[in-house]
Parts: C-alpha cells; sequence; structure tokens
C-alpha cells in the first residue's frame, strides 16, 4: 500500500490493540509506490530533498514512531503490537526491542543468515539515514545493519515497526537527502560499508513471501505462538480510513505544528 495507508493501518491497530479490542498482532507489508519515511521528529524540510523527491516521484510520509528516514522499496516491512501487559512490551523501550528481537533474529537463521543483535557505536552519528547505524538492540549481520526498527509507546500499548531491506541499493535513499555532492557521495559510501540487504548477505534473491514465511515462522518458533491469519476489524479499518488524511496531510509530513 502507499505510506500513507501503511502508518494509518498500524496506528489502527494499535489503537485497537490497546483498547482490548483486538489480540496481539503481528503484521507484514509492503510499499508500492516506493516512499521515504520520516521519524516522528525529523525536520524533514531541513534533511529531505523535497524537490528531488518530486521529481523521482518518490512522496514522503511521517511515521509515528521515531527514528531517522528510510526509503521503502524492495523491503519486507513488519510491525508487533501488544498491549502494555504483554510479556514481549518489557519495561522499557530497550527492554522490548531485546525481547522483540528475538523473533527478527530467528527469521533471518531461517533464511540462513547468522544475525546478532548489534552494539551501538559509542559516539554519535548526526545521520537522517537510519541504515547508516544500529541502535540499541537492532540487527546486524557479517558487521552490517540488516533491520532497522522504531517503536511508539502509547498508554494501553506498544507499536514497533521496522525495515528488512531485501534487495537492491541500500544506499538509494542518498539521492534525496539535501546533501551537496560530495557529501552525497560520502553518505552512500558510509551505508554500504554500514548496512546491506538480506539478498546481498545471501548471495542470492530473496523474494517478498519467502521472507515473510520466514519471518512468521520466526516469531511463532522464538515465542512458541500460535498464529491465527486474520484481516483487519471493522473497527481498525474505520480507524485506518480517518488516520490515513492525518498522514496524507502536509501539516503531519512536514511538522507545521505551533505551540499555544
Amino acid at each position: 500500500a502507499d505510506g500513507a495507508t501503511n502508518m494509518a493501518v498500524d496506528e489502527a491497530i494499535l489503537q485497537a490493540v490497546s483498547e482490548g479490542l483486538a489480540p496481539p498482532t503481528l503484521r507484514f507489508y509492503g510499499w508500492e509506490p516506493p516512499r521515504i519515511s520520516v521519524g516522528l521528529n525529523q525536520a524533514v524540510a531541513e534533511e529531505i530533498d523535497l524537490e528531488r523527491c518530486r521529481m523521482a516521484g518518490v512522496h514522503v510520509v511521517r511515521r509515528p514512531t521515531g527514528g531517522k528516514a528510510i526509503l521503502h522499496q524492495n523491503e519486507l516491512t513488519y510491525s508487533v503490537v501488544l498491549p502494555s501487559s504483554h510479556p514481549l512490551a518489557g519495561t522499557g523501550v530497550l527492554d522490548s526491542f531485546r525481547r522483540i528481537s528475538y523473533g527478527l533474529l530467528r527469521g533471518l537463521e531461517i533464511l540462513g543468515l547468522r544475525p546478532y543483535q548489534a552494539i551501538p557505536p559509542r559516539e554519535d552519528i548526526l545521520s537522517p539515514v537510519c541504515f547508516e547505524a544500529p541502535s540499541d538492540y537492532e540487527i546486524e549481520c557479517e558487521g552490517k545493519k540488516v533491520i532497522g526498527s522504531a517503536q511508539l509507546r502509547r498508554r494501553g500499548g506498544i507499536l514497533q515497526h521496522g525495515s528488512i531491506p531485501l534487495q537492491g541499493d541500500i544506499a538509494a535513499i542518498a539521492e534525496f537527502l539535501r546533501l551537496g555532492d560530495e557529501e552525497r557521495e560520502n553518505i552512500r559510501e558510509k551505508i554500504r560499508r554500514r548496512a546491506s540487504t538480506v539478498s546481498d548477505l545471501l548471495g542470492r534473491e530473496v523474494t517478498f513471501d519467502e521472507a515473510a514465511a520466514a519471518f512468521i515462522r520466526g516469531f511463532r518458533e522464538a515465542f512458541n505462538l500460535f498464529l491465527i491469519p486474520s484481516s483487519l476489524t471493522p473497527f481498525e479499518e474505520e480507524q485506518a480510513r480517518s488516520l490515513r488524511e492525518k498522514y496524507l496531510s502536509e501539516e503531519w509530513t512536514l511538522k507545521l505544528w505551533r505551540a499555544k
């Protein structure tokens, strides 16, 4: 789906789970056409070249979660939505990141990789790009970040979603950053050194369906889950339709908010 729809659906599921209207939910989805998503508090106009995006037909959507910019194409995106009382919700953001990561690790193992939880760099990396450096308990393989995740905690529930690049140029987002030519090329090189797609790591093409099946099995095995395939509930569909207008709005995307 498009970016506004994907973000609206994730938030609608969070509302349903938080209010006890839906069970804990594991969701997988893709993006069509490609979109850039930015973190809740990113300064879009300062970090993203909106004119380059417009010329390439790449729209920008602001996530309800934190983190940095991601170009969503040729990937599998996951979301996990839990009530705050669920064991995987943990005692805070880092604890839940650590717990949820075991399902992601197992999914990558099933695909044939040997992943591990990342140790974040000691120095602050002031980059607008998610895949330039790992955060606590994000996933690496062979020294390269392979999954980028972000989280939102609300009273009653948590949403964690993340990007799993399957194939293509991991540094393609550099084309859409507000940078000079030399700095743009430097960012490309840094991203390629520090991150990778699943297909590049495996040396073979991994499809959306193969990856989704692996992560479904990974979560089931890591947490001994009984997973029930389902569509959105009527409540979630109604909320998603309403929330989509927010994610389409320039006020939300560019964060044109004012203090009163």
